[in-house]
């Protein structure tokens, strides 16, 4: 039976994250966790989980300095904190931008990704949306060419979560003859209920991981040979989250991800989140190998006003919402950090690396493994291999 609790032990929650808090959003990934498992009513003390969160911090967190330095927006060393908007971190970029930069982005039709979206097409850059809703892409490429005359807004249909439509989605996108300069993999999912893919595989790691994978390893040729043509160096940008962190070796299996064995939403979120940053890791070794001009980062957004957060409303007291949310960012901040790695001079050459609030940071122990990168990158490509050649025959 779930814990229920009331309006004290609530903010008795919130009080212990803050103690204990890790920068970049942890306070509202576990006050989130919290919502979406313990529905409150009086009388009842807080059950043993929630102390849990302070534990997790512990392991792996920083201090409360660095959680006041969240909350207050300070800046870190590039000069942007967690205040800054897409919009200022790449305010300075545009005139030094090389003309007609092509990036691709995922997901780009509501919140995070089509604001990255927005921005990057202020900034003169050629925007390729890859969109499950055709019909979404419009409305947002109309609403970007109306603030920006200009701006050329490319949309192409995908459904990450199937093989054959990023296959599909690939084609076309070459078939064009552009240049690929930046790649966004941003678009994701959470599902509190366990769903399959056409391919019958759990779809939240369907969509959030494999589907980028695969189209990242299909896109891969294009941006080394753009970035040897022309000079410039590609950018590959993997949208992860802090929540990576909870994963637990022993509770990160390949094959036990792709069935969603013993199911979870908040858990399979979390390691389709470790499986990106890992993807990074592994990546970033192949092209520094390959002597390849293109690098690859993941970045955590920080937790955003978003449909996802507003949905959790009814489930707490008007008055708990309205303080939960005084310490969420808006989506111009969650796009910051993303456009910063993307456009920013600063990260010229950097590859590898996890980036919160427009600067480097730590993820997880696990995260860092490269072992543990290259065993998942190998697992994978076999995996797709074997079921893509499946698929043709």
């Amino acid at each position: 039976m779930k814990s229920k609790w009331c309006l004290k032990e609530w903010w008795q929650v919130i009080r212990w994250c803050m103690q204990v808090g890790k920068q970049n959003g942890t306070l509202m990934h576990n006050t989130h966790y919290a919502l979406d498992h313990f529905p409150r009513v009086k009388n009842e003390p807080p059950p043993p989980e929630a102390k849990n969160f302070a534990s997790i911090l512990r392991k792996d967190g920083q201090s409360m300095k660095a959680t006041l330095r969240y909350l207050a927006g300070i800046a870190g060393p590039s000069g942007f904190g967690s205040n800054s908007t897409a919009e200022q971190v790449t305010e300075d970029f545009s005139s030094f931008l090389p003309s007609k930069l092509t990036a691709l982005i995922t997901g780009g039709t509501s919140g995070i990704g089509a604001e990255t979206a927005r921005v990057l097409a202020k900034r003169g850059v050629r925007v390729v949306i890859g969109a499950r809703d055709l019909r979404k892409a419009r409305e947002v490429r109309e609403k970007i060419q109306k603030e920006s005359p200009h701006a050329e807004v490319i949309l192409l249909e995908i459904d990450l979560s199937s093989f054959a439509s990023v296959q599909r989605f690939c084609s076309e996108f070459l078939a064009l003859e552009l240049p690929l300069n930046i790649l966004i993999n941003n678009a994701g999912m959470y599902s509190q209920n366990l769903e399959f893919s056409e391919e019958k595989i759990e779809m939240t790691f369907a969509t959030n991981y494999l589907g980028h994978f695969l189209l990242t390893k299909m896109l891969l040729e294009k941006m080394i040979d753009t970035a040897k043509k022309t000079g410039i160096q590609g950018r590959i940008i993997n949208v992860s989250s802090v929540i990576h962190s909870w994963v637990k070796r022993s509770g990160f299996c390949f094959n036990d991800m792709l069935c969603g064995k013993t199911y979870n939403g908040t858990r399979a979120y979390a390691q389709s989140k470790l499986a990106t940053i890992l993807h990074v890791k592994e990546v970033a070794r192949q092209l520094k190998e390959r002597n390849a001009n293109v690098t690859i980062n993941a970045v955590h957004p920080g937790i955003v006003k978003t449909g996802i957060i507003r949905a959790h409303k009814g489930l707490i007291t008007d008055s708990l919402f309205f303080i939960a949310s005084k310490l969420l960012k808006s989506i111009s901040q969650g796009a910051s950090t993303t456009c910063y790695v993307a456009l920013s001079g600063q990260t010229d050459g950097v590859s590898g690396k996890y980036f919160t609030d427009c600067n480097e940071s730590n993820c997880s122990n696990l995260a860092n493994d490269e072992s543990e990168a290259r065993k998942l990158w190998n697992d994978t490509y076999a995996f797709l291999h074997k079921r893509l050649r499946q698929a043709t025959n």
